[in-house]
């Protein structure tokens, strides 16, 4: 089993602490550090309690913090080589573990996959975590789900995935030039909630999957209201509206989750 708390998800950072019987783990670091340090004792968490930090690419809503958080406490920074090159200056006092994309690690109690997606970044990934025979996926920034993101994720029983964006109100921002917006809706941008649905879809049919959390919402261009209801849609017409959705937001921490 895990303990989930999504500390904040959307385009100003992101950072998901994520705990086992005995391990505590952040996934990303884009809020600020001093922000990361309140949010994590919030819940209960003491920095220095965790014994990594998983980052899934270098951009700053993921990365922002990472520098002082991680010197200051000490904590690994684990990330596949391209991803530490392009961070190469805020690393320099950062205790860093180097891992190749697809091969199996540990720390802690907790068995990591790391698998590549297509995002505009050096290299970027998701995970898919195991603990004791329960398998939790994360899929933070992706234009689409290739065959190996897929298979990454067989048989997990809970996803964190991005709904970043609403066809619609993507269309009419005023806010975002069109190049912008192509970069966004390209194979290597961002999942909009069609997207993620039909992702989750493809997976329902080789995964017990009970629980799905949604993040990365764009503050212009989404609302969590249509984010859940078309995720809502795609379990109710598979048959499985057992499955719990919740929607991460950037300002308040999520509730405790349980990936079981």
């Amino acid at each position: 089993m895990f303990d989930l708390r999504v500390l904040g998800s959307g385009s100003a950072g992101n950072a998901m602490l994520i705990q086992s019987d005995s391990t505590a783990l952040l996934v990303d670091a884009g809020l600020s550090a001093k922000q990361l340090t309140t949010r994590l004792q919030q819940c209960g968490v003491h920095p220095s309690a965790l014994s990594g930090l998983l980052l899934t690419h270098e951009h700053s809503d993921h990365a922002a913090g990472l520098r002082i958080f991680c010197a200051k406490y000490e904590i690994p920074c684990y990330c596949n080589p391209l991803t530490a090159e392009a961070l190469k200056v805020a690393l320099v006092d950062v205790p860093r573990r180097l891992f190749t994309n697809g091969t199996e690690f540990t720390i802690g109690d907790i068995e990591i996959r790391p698998f590549s997606v297509p995002h505009d970044a050096a290299d970027p990934l998701g995970f898919c975590l195991a603990h004791d025979g329960v398998f939790f996926g994360i899929l933070t920034d992706l234009g689409h789900a290739t065959r190996l993101v897929l298979e990454s994720l067989r048989g997990i029983h809970g996803l964190f995935i991005e709904t970043n964006y609403d066809e619609t109100l993507l269309q009419l921002d005023s806010k975002r030039p069109w190049s912008v917006k192509q970069r966004i809706l390209s194979r290597h941008g961002h999942l909009s909630n069609t997207g993620a649905a039909q992702v989750v879809r493809q997976l329902l049919d080789s995964s017990p999957l009970n629980q799905v959390i949604l993040g990365h919402l764009s503050k212009d261009c989404n609302r969590p209201e249509l984010a859940i209801r078309q995720m809502r849609q795609e379990f109710d017409t598979a048959g499985r509206s057992s499955t719990k959705v919740c929607c991460a937001t950037q300002e308040v921490i999520s509730e405790k989750i349980l990936i079981q």
